[in-house]
């Protein structure tokens, strides 16, 4: 085959991340966002020593285990999703295999494979969103949401995203008509201009608290009062505690700081897992399904078995998160990080939850 040969054939299987395998008579391609089963058509874009890759163009046929329409309007185009056809059991095989495929690769003797376990909630779980400015098409209107599927460029407005709470959906709404009406720019990731580039939004399962950032260069200097009564202004299920404006100016397409302006409230917000509290700030790692970690986390303890006497150490613990749900069940918890910045709000959030038997050190595990 050479580059630039349009071929047809069916998706044997799907390799992790996202790499269909069709089978033809020339040998094997792979084409991303493909699902098993399904009869595509793609042009062959990479063709190395009877290696190929293939882009796809077309699905001919859909595969058996589509067995639903996508509950979202954007599937397909946005580049967040590509299973929600498949019901929610076939997604957690599909995972499942590929989990035990990639152990299979590296654990020569036999083992236990027990599984996988599903989130609690298939849709609305995510606590932790990160939208981008840009436009749909070439100088096109401003649009906020997520990639389109296989650009760097194009932007899909995604304000009926189904794995967030609706109050996502209402906030990047609110923010992307505020700046349209401005005519506000965008920050262009080629040419290094403009000003709008992200919205960072965390919102907390448990507890409803939410906090805002909006991130751009300083190319602009706008008065963004207008913004936060608007975002105030909203019915939203959940409570705004905080709003800011991140700062960057770095020509890496990142989501981060090097200042950030609080526009009203706090930087940070609680959540609660197996019972205790934990205060996360903008850019503080949690993990991004509240629920879903509740169930992982108590597997974990699960694991760990009896702990009344013993000395438990939690290394590269991060932000604390694990120690103190084994702090409970254990004699002592002692955890290492060499973030600084994560070790104190570990010794924070145990403070907040009264565990005194927690000590965090601030070093290299090594």
């Amino acid at each position: 085959m050479k580059k630039g040969q349009i071929v047809e054939g069916i998706v044997e299987r799907l390799d992790f991340p996202n790499k269909g395998i069709v089978q033809i008579e020339e040998g094997k391609v792979t084409v991303k966002n493909t699902l098993p089963g399904q009869k595509v058509q793609c042009v062959i874009n990479k063709a190395r020593k009877g290696r190929y890759e293939g882009r796809l163009l077309e699905v001919l046929e859909p595969s058996e285990l589509e067995t639903r329409k996508a509950p979202c309007k954007d599937f397909g185009q946005c580049g967040g999703c590509s299973l929600q056809t498949l019901s929610y059991e076939d997604q957690l095989k599909m995972k499942s295999d590929w989990v035990k495929g990639m152990m299979d690769a590296v654990i020569k003797e036999e083992y236990e494979f027990e599984g996988i376990l599903g989130s609690p909630t298939e849709f609305g779980y995510r606590n932790k969103m990160e939208f981008s400015f840009g436009d749909e098409c070439k100088d096109g209107p401003l649009a906020l949401g997520m990639h389109k599927k296989g650009s760097f460029h194009d932007i899909v407005t995604t304000d009926d995203c189904q794995i967030v709470d609706g109050d996502y959906n209402k906030i990047l709404r609110c923010v992307l008509d505020y700046f349209a009406s401005l005519g506000t720019s965008f920050y262009h990731k080629m040419r290094h201009e403009g000003y709008l580039r992200h919205l960072l939004v965390r919102r907390a399962v448990r507890t409803g608290e939410m906090i805002i950032s909006l991130v751009t260069s300083s190319q602009e200097t706008p008065d963004l009062n207008g913004l936060v009564e608007a975002l105030l202004a909203l019915d939203l299920s959940g409570k705004i505690v905080g709003i800011s404006n991140c700062i960057n100016d770095s020509v890496a397409d990142v989501v981060r700081a090097d200042e950030m302006v609080n526009l009203y409230g706090e930087d940070f917000f609680y959540e609660e897992v197996l019972g205790l509290k934990f205060k996360i700030s903008t850019f503080s790692f949690f993990q991004t399904n509240s629920l879903g970690a509740e169930v992982l986390y108590s597997k974990g303890r699960e694991y760990v078995g009896e702990t009344k006497d013993k000395l438990i150490f939690d290394l590269y613990s991060g932000t604390g998160t694990i120690a103190q749900i084994l702090a409970p069940v254990a004699k002592k918890v002692i955890g290492v990080e060499i973030v600084e910045e994560a070790v104190e709000a570990a010794k924070e959030n145990a403070k907040l939850n009264g565990l005194t038997n927690c000590e965090f050190i601030a070093g290299d595990v090594l």
